[in-house]
């Protein structure tokens, strides 16, 4: 499976921006998708994702102003992020974890730049 992740782009401090992440065909395994992201020199780190139960979980420093949704149907996945930071500044990725197969998908990478 591919996923297509899209909706990054130049913002200003304080704007909003909703990536979106499509999978190039329909995984009827459970799976679980998340968004990370990586900042130049630095580790890839989880930014929000869905639980084995179906609970979300986000960063400490994007709780409250990113919002992670799905369309399950389409195994599509949406970050929306809200009041932007530079520090948000990143190439955002999402991956989907097949658990029958233990297998990881990620999408190519969205770059989102946040301006002072």
């Amino acid at each position: 499976v591919q996923l297509q992740a899209s909706g990054g782009g130049l913002v200003q401090t304080g704007d909003s921006l909703r990536l979106s992440c499509a999978a190039s065909r329909i995984i009827a395994s459970h799976n679980i998708m998340a968004w990370y992201r990586q900042a130049p020199g630095k580790q890839r780190e989880l930014v929000a994702g869905y639980t084995s139960a179906g609970g979300t979980n986000y960063a400490d420093s994007v709780k409250g102003r990113f919002t992670i949704s799905r369309d399950s149907a389409k195994n599509a996945l949406f970050l929306q992020m809200n009041s932007l930071k530079p520090e948000d500044t990143a190439v955002y990725y999402c991956k989907m974890w097949v658990l029958a197969t233990n297998s990881n998908y990620w999408g190519q990478g969205t770059q989102v730049t946040v301006s002072s």
